[in-house]
């Protein structure tokens, strides 16, 4: 899988699908310091995605200080060629323009991807 760098950051794409609604999230950064996957809420309101009174509301803590999002299922999430289904991800007003979010360890684990910086990849550990 290809990895874009931009803004000093390594950017992919991401498929998340909702209550059988669909969407492309772009600009999600490879992020090997944040242990779960954080997407922003502006981009899945359009397929219906929001938070709810029975969602889980968590906190993170990081450089940036204390954040709160809400926890919500998914039916599906696709990087590139792995495909995970019934996936809990965290969503939150993530607050910048081209950004949409933080692909976790949770995440780049379950998938077993090999970060290689020189060629600019996300691989599968076959």
């Amino acid at each position: 899988m290809k990895i874009k760098y931009k803004y000093g950051l390594l950017l992919v794409d991401i498929s998340l699908t909702f209550k059988g609604k669909s969407i492309v999230i772009e600009n999600m950064v490879v992020d090997t310091g944040a242990a779960r996957t954080l997407i922003s809420q502006n981009v899945v309101e359009e397929i219906g995605l929001g938070v709810d009174l029975q969602d889980r509301i968590v906190t993170y803590y990081g450089i940036g200080g204390k954040e709160h999002a809400f926890r919500k299922r998914v039916d599906l999430i696709q990087i590139g060629d792995f495909t995970a289904k019934e996936v809990e991800l965290d969503f939150n007003d993530f607050g910048y323009d081209d950004i949409n979010g933080l692909l976790g360890l949770d995440l780049l684990m379950k998938a077993g991807y090999i970060i290689d910086l020189s060629k600019l990849q996300m691989n599968k550990n076959n």
